[in-house]
């Protein structure tokens, strides 16, 4: 028997002198039961060792009070017995066992409404002289025990039993007859009272065990949350996230049916710094649920528009605000209908609520709810658990906020300074294409100085050496006439290059329209090539005509059109391979409804790469690697020309296999009649 408590850990050492002199008094009584009840007939004596020996075997309180009844209630012939314990202050709720006779057990209640009115003295009798505490304990028992009895009361033998000096317990013996108890009946219920005080003591003292045990694993489970959820703090969890697993572990370890966490989001800012019993406005969002069963709660019903609601139409998150509440205890909303809840709470559903605000530092940030389908009533231990929990999860609110401003704040400091890198990026950039475009004009420059001086001092050099010859005394007629037209063709040459100039300045500011007229076009076409067919000739070079049979007329300003061939025949005739032949291709198109003339002059000779084709229409640009002497005026006049007459110019370098060289290719196209002899024409 003293094994039973000695093996029960965790128990206060306030409660072991109790338990031993509950176990030394089961002992005595065990081997020497005649001399505590000093009563020593077989009955009594059979009857306690039954009695003690359900105490010995018997390790639930219920079960032990429940044997007993049956035992004294077999032994005493009664129709029912209830054994009621009388709660102390080291006890908590009245613990009762209860036995009916077999023909009362398959009853169901009687329909009898019992009350202490219909039970007078003379129904209630007592085992022993009853002082007027006895009877009040006697009455209560009976109210407390056999409510739920399935027979009528009609005759009533108790006894209050005691254990240390104070009443721990009653036997109730009822008839559902009437019935005179006799003398032996009470002295022999009198003569156990002892043993039964004994199993009422041990019963409340197994009973008190238990609930130090629930009550150290209710402790265990509420540290290991506040463990949980300071864990939960320092994860890097998103806000969301964390508040969902909060409300998950607060709900489930706290034993609720349903857990609810809202975010408030003000609509005034400055409300938080206001005093209390205002009423903000602002809107509140359900951001973590958790329901114990899907049967708790049908969280479904809600759409997303009922898990946001505004404080205005709440009365119960009202209440914290006008009642500056720590918390708000709803045991049945159905009865305060006069109360307006948001939808989002359910209540028709889950009427008992426990709500609690989320505060830090005077502000309430939202609340946690906890919901039950049946009224609890709420410990004081566990109201300071959930005061704990709403702190630390305002605390995470509060430092995720912060931490969300600061990185707010960073990533909107590194857009910032990403965009003036950005920026600086550009201008660099710019900066570096200016100098470049500055470093090529520079080129340019040099270049353009170099070779003009050259083109320049090379005719004025010739010019004076043959001024010098011609002063020569003594010089012959036909040497003068030799110089004589050296001087002329060299001065020819340093008005031509002074005129390309003009000629290119002019073109380029448009000062003057094109003069048409009407050309045969392929007799213009072998005139021009005629006058260099010598200069060809003597590259080894000749000229194949590939031209319309019948005449072709092409509207034109003739000083243009000659200088544009000129230009392009010169130019073959420079780098073209020796031994080649330069074409010339004359065709009529009508392209986009336009009558147009296309001439290409193709030549064999070194190609031309795709970055000098970017390039060779440019003034002062000569090919990479290209030592025939130029000014690098003559494409870009071209150019000029043709852009003059309304005109287009293009290059095109073809590779020959299995040589080093390529097939050139310039293409000239031109209107075949102007813009202002269509406009006469149409007049016409």
């Amino acid at each position: 028997m003293t094994s039973i408590f000695k093996s029960v850990p965790g128990i206060k050492k306030g409660l072991s002198s109790p338990l031993q002199h509950i176990n030394e008094e089961v002992d005595r009584l065990t081997q020497y039961p005649g001399k505590l009840m000093h009563y020593e007939e077989e009955p009594a004596l059979k009857l306690a060792q039954k009695i003690n020996k359900i105490i010995a075997n018997n390790s639930t309180a219920a079960g032990m009070l429940q044997d007993i009844a049956q035992v004294l209630g077999i032994a005493f012939k009664v129709d029912c017995c209830c054994l009621v314990t009388v709660k102390g202050e080291a006890s908590g709720e009245e613990i009762i066992g209860n036995w009916c006779a077999q023909e009362y057990s398959g009853l169901q209640r009687s329909n009898e409404i019992f009350s202490l009115e219909q039970l007078d003295l003379p129904v209630v009798q007592c085992a022993c002289e009853p002082t007027f505490e006895d009877i009040s304990t006697i009455q209560n028992s009976l109210a407390i025990g056999c409510q739920s009895l399935p027979l009528p009361i009609k005759a009533v033998l108790a006894i209050t039993t005691r254990f240390g000096n104070n009443t721990n317990g009653v036997i109730n013996l009822i008839k559902s007859q009437q019935h005179t108890w006799s003398e032996s009946e009470k002295h022999l219920l009198k003569s156990v009272e002892s043993v039964c005080a004994i199993a009422f003591s041990q019963v409340v003292q197994a009973e008190l065990i238990a609930s130090q045990q629930q009550y150290l694993q209710l402790c265990a489970r509420h540290q290991n949350l506040i463990k949980q959820l300071t864990i939960l703090s320092r994860s890097n969890l998103e806000l969301n996230q964390m508040l969902q697993l909060a409300i998950a572990s607060t709900a489930e370890s706290l034993g609720a049916d349903r857990g609810l966490l809202i975010l408030l989001k003000y609509a005034d800012p400055l409300f938080r710094t206001l005093p209390k019993r205002q009423i903000p406005k602002a809107k509140a969002t359900l951001v973590g649920e958790w329901a114990k069963t899907a049967e708790s709660f049908n969280s479904s019903k809600l759409d997303s528009q009922e898990n946001s609601f505004w404080i205005s139409e709440c009365g119960l998150c009202q209440r914290v605000f006008s009642e500056s509440s720590k918390s708000i205890i709803l045991n049945d909303y159905i009865d305060r209908n006069d109360i307006p809840a948001a939808p989002v709470f359910g209540l028709e559903q889950l009427p008992a609520m426990l709500l609690m605000p989320l505060e830090n530092q005077g502000k309430i940030l939202g609340f946690m709810v906890l919901q039950q389908a049946e009224p609890r009533i709420w410990q004081a231990a566990e109201l300071n658990v959930m005061e704990m929990v709403c702190a630390q999860i305002s605390n995470v609110i509060i430092q995720t906020q912060t931490l969300r401003q600061v990185q707010m704040l960073v990533d909107e400091r590194t857009a910032q300074l990403q965009r003036s890198l950005d920026v600086q990026a550009k201008l660099y950039e710019k900066q570096r294409q200016y100098v470049e475009q500055l470093r090529e004009l520079n080129e340019l420059k040099d270049e353009f100085l170099s070779n003009m001086s050259d083109r320049l001092r090379y005719p004025l050099t010739n010019m004076r050496m043959a001024i010098r010859i011609l002063r020569q005394p003594g010089i012959t007629l036909e040497r003068q006439a030799k110089y004589l037209d050296i001087l002329e063709e060299e001065c020819s040459k340093e008005i031509n290059l002074i005129n390309d100039l003009l000629t290119l300045q002019k073109l380029e500011t448009h000062q003057e329209r094109p003069q048409f007229e009407t050309i045969d076009l392929n007799t213009r076409i072998q005139e021009i090539a005629a006058s260099f067919e010598k200069k060809l000739i003597d590259k080894g070079l000749s000229i194949h005509f590939d031209l319309p049979n019948q005449a072709l007329e092409l509207q034109t300003e003739l000083e243009s059109f000659d200088r544009i061939l000129q230009e392009l025949l010169t130019n073959a005739g420079k780098f073209s391979e020796r031994d080649t032949v330069v074409q010339l291709q004359v065709e009529h198109q009508i392209i986009q409804q336009v009558d147009r003339v296309i001439i290409r002059v193709i030549n064999i000779g070194n190609g031309i790469s795709e970055e000098e084709a970017t390039y060779i229409f440019d003034k002062f640009r000569r090919g990479k690697g290209r030592w025939i002497p130029g000014t690098g005026l003559g494409l870009a006049l071209v150019q000029s020309l043709v852009q003059h007459l309304n005109g287009e110019i293009a290059v095109e370098s073809i590779p020959i296999e299995n040589t080093n060289l390529s097939k050139i290719c310039f293409t000239l196209t031109l209107p075949q009649f102007s813009d202002e002899s269509k406009s006469y024409s149409e007049s016409d």
